[in-house]
């Protein structure tokens, strides 16, 4: 399995959750690193990105509460998600990213994701 998220969970209207995801990669420290989310019915979107740099990137639904973090030396990227509303309710999904013309594209095979449900 190359991609393994976790963290997920039911949570009320205004809480947090914290998602992990550990990613088999060899280069990893030296590859962009991407949350997806995906509402039923809904397509696959990109939440958050950062850069083998650090540099972060954000949604506009999710910016000023949601933080992308990354770890090397566990191959691991996380998402720490705060004041979650019922419209967060979705299958969030990690992935390694290429920026490629004017989106980021997915480099590995999805992973089983991580259910996040949010209750008003």
């Amino acid at each position: 399995v190359q991609l393994q998220a976790c963290g997920g969970g039911l949570v009320q209207a205004g809480g947090s959750l914290r998602l992990s995801c550990r990613i088999s990669e060899a280069s990893f420290s030296w590859k962009a690193l991407a949350w997806y989310r995906q509402a039923p019915g809904k397509q696959r979107d990109v939440v958050a990105t950062i850069s083998s740099s650090g540099t972060t990137n954000y949604t506009d639904f999710v910016k000023g509460r949601f933080v992308i973090s990354r770890e090397n030396a566990k191959n691991s990227v996380y998402l720490q998600m705060n004041s979650l509303k019922p419209d967060d309710t979705a299958v969030y999904y990690c992935n390694t990213v290429r920026w490629y013309g004017t989106t980021w594209l997915p480099l590995k095979p999805w992973g089983q994701g991580t259910q996040v449900t949010v209750s008003s």
